[in-house]
């Protein structure tokens, strides 16, 4: 799908070089970057609601195994 975005000169020019030195097309690498950001974002918010979960008080049982 095709989208226009606006973005600052200067990422552009690094994203720009940097897809020519790993041999990307523009749209490739920002594709990768935003799929890499997204898995990212997963996680954390995976992490967080585990350290949410598990921030309680232990269960009786839990103690006992420790």
């Amino acid at each position: 799908m095709k989208t226009a975005i606006s973005i600052d000169d200067e990422l552009l020019h690094e994203m720009d070089k940097t897809a020519r030195s790993m041999g990307l097309s523009r749209s490739r690498l920002f594709a990768i970057a935003a799929d890499d950001f997204l898995k990212r974002q997963r996680g954390e918010e995976m992490l967080r609601r585990l350290n949410e979960l598990y921030s309680g008080a232990m269960e009786p049982a839990e103690k006992r195994l420790l």
